[in-house]
């Protein structure tokens, strides 16, 4: 799942996967017992990492089942402080999007949870999660009827093979990969230079559609996880015909219960209900409220300061990706009538501070930043138990093969960071090698970071040179092969339960593109040999060879830091019923509000 803010698809990204990019503040969280809430969060964070089960027709029938009490009318007030990072479906892998695309756009497949931390994937315009051959290599979909756009338009296997092709286009170049590399390999856009949009189309062999109610995926290895796949935000339909390339960014067009009508980038968005949705076809979502109203540029201390104070519209309100803000937790939490409001769980990121390989060239450098880097003072800004967990490797306790115990840099026992191992590296190493830049967000939450990763090299002898950029556009700016920054904090999230969401996307050497998640640019021969075994083997099998590969990135290459495992806390109004955590999205369910009068 995408960098930390968005979404992760059992994830978003995950992705996000981060309020937009994560949380935000400077904590004063006395009196909680951080060892008791970390072991009962890990605790619970286990059973992020069950697998997920396929369902059948009948599970993907709709309509969704009813939400106890729910009632129909009024419009949610959604506060966010940065601005939607994409709404092109393409361009989604990020938590903030991923979390809108569930209310305006549906895939082949979709994530369904029984609030119990059970999820499984079922048919969303298609009519089951899919049916496998040929020992996995193919998979065959079949569209439900009566799946139509927000123009009245029939949806058909023209649309889904056209959905798949423009992600190949040189424009969209900030969404998932994973099917584009699966169906014509890592140099896929070679394949389908012009993304569809002329007279080729990816061949038969590839990609199929032998009449409009079916699709055929074609792959040269097994794929199991195709299902999970295609439900990510990422491969959200787009409808061929009002396809309008870079333009769709600002205006595309819905399939889900809710449409645009209103978008001033940035600074506002509404959304009102899709009157060409059918809840027949849908086993996931509601259409309870009339609209929403997304407020942008609201900072996460005054999200926190209006929804506890539940005045007007904030007890309509909840909190989108944004978090409590960490200087308040102590209001929420001391407040029964406020803590009651509150939706709290262990997301799937790992916080990071990355290094651009292709800059910090000295491994020496790297490690030392490694061991001088402050996870405790990091995670105070970001609300101390409330707000994470010091990380000691670059695996979350969500994550099938976690080792709580693997800890090569000693993050567990100096969380404050071992300043005189920092020192002792960094001994013989030449001044201009210790300057280094650092970007960070123009949120609250990157000001804080930025202070605490300032005071924390300071200490040893490095000199931080720290560049402010636009939060909306964070992952962007990084993403650029030739970015002018040393190092930048990232957030990752499992796209679904295997650490090949994990390894594949952000340390793959195939991945080195511009818009890419490999924001470090490791491009490591060993890396790749235990990749590509991996991605042969049965999840058990595989599972040894991706600890191995866990192990040689972190201690022999070290491309990024581990700093911490975040979790999710989040407030909403008096008003909002239907609230609970998502264990697919770590975010609100948004796909169940409504309001209680």
């Amino acid at each position: 799942m995408k960098s930390l803010t968005s979404r992760r698809a059992r994830a978003i990204v995950v992705a996000l996967a981060a309020g937009s990019l994560a949380l935000t503040g400077c904590s004063e969280n006395k009196g909680t017992n951080s060892s008791a809430n970390s072991k009962e969060d890990q605790k619970k964070a286990a059973e992020q990492s069950k697998a997920v089960s396929y369902a059948d027709a009948k599970a993907s029938a709709g309509p969704a089942p009813e939400v106890p009490g729910a009632k129909s009318g009024g419009t949610v007030t959604v506060y966010q402080e940065a601005g939607l990072t994409h709404v092109d479906p393409g361009q989604i892998y990020v938590s903030d999007a991923g979390q809108l695309s569930n209310l305006i756009f549906r895939g082949l497949t979709n994530f369904s949870e029984d609030g119990k931390g059970n999820v499984s994937v079922v048919g969303d315009i298609a009519t089951d999660a899919g049916k496998s051959s040929d020992g996995g290599k193919t998979w065959t979909f079949t569209l439900k009827d009566g799946i139509k756009d927000q123009n009245g338009n029939e949806i058909t296997s023209a649309d889904v093979r056209h959905t798949v092709e423009r992600t190949y286009a040189e424009f969209i170049f900030d969404g998932p990969t994973y099917l584009q590399n699966w169906l014509s390999g890592p140099k896929y856009r070679e394949a389908l230079p012009d993304g569809g949009f002329g007279k080729k189309h990816l061949p038969d062999s590839v990609l199929e559609t032998p009449d409009d109610k079916t699709v055929i995926f074609h792959f040269d290895t097994a794929r199991p996880d195709l299902p999970q796949t295609l439900a990510m935000p990422g491969y959200s339909i787009v409808p061929e015909k009002t396809d309008t390339k870079e333009k769709y960014d600002k205006a595309p067009v819905a399939l889900g219960p809710y449409k645009i009508s209103e978008y001033k980038v940035g600074k506002s968005l509404k959304l009102v209900k899709n009157d060409q949705w059918d809840p027949k076809t849908d086993s996931v979502r509601h259409q309870y409220v009339d609209g929403w109203d997304f407020q942008f540029g609201v900072t996460e201390s005054t999200q926190t300061k209006r929804l506890i104070s539940d005045q007007g519209d904030s007890k309509n309100a909840i909190q989108f990706t944004g978090s409590v803000d960490a200087t308040q937790i102590q209001d929420v939490i001391s407040d029964p009538s406020v803590n009651k409001r509150t939706i709290k769980g262990f997301q799937p990121y790992v916080m990071q501070l990355t290094f651009n390989l292709d800059r910090v060239k000295n491994k020496t450098v790297r490690d030392a930043v490694t061991y001088a880097v402050n996870s405790k003072s990091l995670i105070a800004g970001e609300g101390g138990a409330y707000g994470g967990d010091v990380a000691p490797n670059l695996f979350a306790p969500t994550l099938p093969g976690y080792e709580k115990d693997y800890d090569p840099y000693g993050r567990l026992k100096t969380p404050q960071g071992n300043i005189e191992k920092a020192k002792e590296l960094l001994k013989d190493v030449p001044a201009a090698e210790k300057k280094l830049v650092f970007a960070y967000g123009n949120t609250e939450q990157g000001q804080k970071r930025k202070v605490a990763i300032e005071d924390a090299l300071g200490k040893v002898g490095i000199d931080v040179v720290s560049k402010e950029i636009d939060s909306a556009s964070y992952y962007q700016q990084i993403g650029e092969l030739d970015n002018p920054y040393d190092m930048y904090i990232t957030g990752w999230g499992q796209d679904w339960p295997s650490p090949g969401t994990v390894v594949t996307p952000i340390y793959d050497g195939d991945q080195v593109a511009k818009g890419s998640s490999n924001y470090s640019h490791i491009n490591d021969p060993k890396v790749q040999e235990l990749i590509k075994k991996a991605l042969t083997q049965e999840p058990t099998e595989a599972a040894k060879t991706w600890r191995d590969a866990h192990h040689y990135i972190l201690e022999k290459v070290n491309p990024a830091a581990p700093l911490w495992y975040t979790k999710q806390f989040q407030l909403y109004g008096s008003n909002i019923g239907g609230a609970r955590y998502s264990t697919e999205s770590s975010y609100i369910d948004v796909t169940r509000l409504f309001l209680k009068s």
